[in-house]
């Protein structure tokens, strides 16, 4: 009975709402051509916001006629009509907000002080709006970082772009990464990314702020002087020990200049004299972090947590870097192994689970299947429920990908000497590619996959490895 009598109380809350009778607060939301004057009742917003009831006590807002006026020209009226909806009966729709609304939303209740709607949305755009994240990650951490009260979204932004740092630092707004920002990254021991690479990174991003050519042999004095500074306070934070020899020389050596002698001179007796030890306290190697290699030029690390999750059904995210289940060892690559199916067979035959992806031909188009079961030559149809079929549009973006689970179980996976990697709809006959609608409807929910006849350059196959 109680529920009943709490779902009779926040209607009629929401008819006082709607209805905005009795009210004494006029709150002037958004600016221009978007904004709207908007009645409440002062007695609620005390009650709901610590921010009004301040607001309130304190007398600093303005009162007019018996009225209390507010203005917020950096809250649109269509998100504080939102948040008042909230205030008024503990209703909030998010689903049909925009990545970008529902992040202003979070400022906008941060600001009011409705610490349960912080931790609330927080959690939406974590669990819904992961792409969003991934679209400005600069301006992102930037507007995250100005927040005390966002904690929850600060590590999980931190966490994926550690786990995936072609996020942030292939993004053209990487150069306008705000210092301390950058820093608070470089200081991490779990930023998947070779050392070399990082370096790189920071001197493209030194070089942005100071307007500098990038061929250090036509720096003036006071270029040097200037990358010098800049460099400064990061150069403690990159593990030069963990950079190859060839790489020190070719990409760290030729900034000698900028680098403080003592280290350089430390560096270059660590990789000429045998036995050396590094003479300085350093910070932890990233390379245990790094100690994931995939055996492949289609997919790269960040491709497997989906892999991953995918096989157990999980959502796409659900797997990171750090826990990975599996192993995906490489049994077969067409452009150096043979593309006639005997090779494939030889190679991949009763191995169990595997993943194959092959690279449509004048694409970016990356496309592939798991097969739980073994590949054999002469079975024909297996039957299955756990196979999958996917699509990276990108293939280098992952966001870009899509998963189809079999249909039809008992046309999941073709098994014969003349065919490869063969799954419902799409064959490989004798290296010939096909997805053709054989009469009985998609074997597998169509994802994007070329109809008919398409060329691929060349594909892989992978065994699937339980840790």
């Amino acid at each position: 009975m109680s529920s009943k009598f709490l779902a009779e109380l926040s209607s009629d809350y929401e008819k006082l709402f709607e209805t905005e009778i009795g009210y004494d607060v006029i709150i002037h939301a958004g600016e221009g051509q978007n904004s709207k004057e908007i009645h409440a009742h002062s007695n609620i917003l005390c009650i709901r916001s610590q921010y009004f009831r301040s607001a309130f006590s304190n007398e600093w807002a303005e009162k007019r006629d018996g009225k209390f006026i507010f203005k917020k020209p950096n809250i649109s009226p269509q998100l504080f009509n939102i948040i008042l909806r909230f205030i008024y009966c503990g209703n909030i729709e998010l689903k049909n907000l925009q990545g970008p609304d529902v992040l202003e939303l979070l400022i906008a209740v941060d600001e009011l002080n409705i610490n349960s709607l912080v931790s609330h949305i927080q959690e939406f755009l974590i669990e819904h709006k992961t792409e969003f994240l991934q679209q400005n990650p600069t301006g992102i951490l930037e507007t995250i970082y100005q927040h005390e009260t966002f904690t929850d979204l600060w590590n999980f932004c931190l966490e994926k772009i550690c786990e995936e740092p072609k996020i942030l630092f292939s993004s053209d707004k990487f150069i306008n990464l705000k210092a301390p920002l950058l820093e608070l990254l470089l200081k991490r021991d779990d930023l998947y990314m070779d050392e070399i690479e990082i370096w790189e990174n920071l001197l493209k991003w030194c070089f942005a702020q100071q307007n500098i050519k990038v061929d250090s042999t036509k720096w003036s004095k006071e270029d040097i002087i200037r990358v010098e500074r800049e460099l400064y306070r990061f150069i403690p934070l990159i593990r030069f020990y963990d950079i190859e020899p060839a790489d020190f020389f070719y990409k760290v050596y030729c900034y000698k200049d900028v680098l403080p002698q003592d280290l350089i001179h430390d560096l270059l007796e660590y990789h000429i004299v045998p036995n050396i030890k590094p003479k300085t306290n350093l910070p932890p190697s990233r390379k245990p972090n790094l100690k994931y290699h995939l055996d492949s030029t289609l997919i790269e690390s960040k491709h497997i947590p989906i892999f991953a999750s995918w096989v157990e059904r999980k959502n796409s995210s659900h797997y990171n870097m750090k826990n990975i289940p599996y192993d995906l060892k490489l049994l077969y690559r067409s452009d150096r192994d043979g593309t006639d199916t005997k090779t494939f067979h030889i190679n991949c035959d009763n191995k169990g689970a595997t993943i194959w992806v092959a690279k449509i031909k004048d694409s970016t188009q990356i496309i592939g299947g798991y097969n739980p079961l073994d590949w054999d030559e002469v079975s024909y149809w297996k039957t299955t429920g756990d196979s999958f079929i996917f699509n990276f549009t990108d293939g280098k973006n992952i966001s870009t990908s899509k998963v189809s689970y079999v249909n039809n179980r008992e046309y999941a996976v073709f098994c014969h000497d003349t065919y490869g990697p063969t799954m419902g709809n799409l064959h490989c006959n004798l290296n010939g590619w096909s997805n053709v609608n054989r009469g009985d409807g998609d074997r597998y929910p169509n994802i994007g996959i070329p109809e008919n006849n398409f060329k691929v350059e060349y594909y892989e196959v992978f065994q699937v490895i339980n840790k």
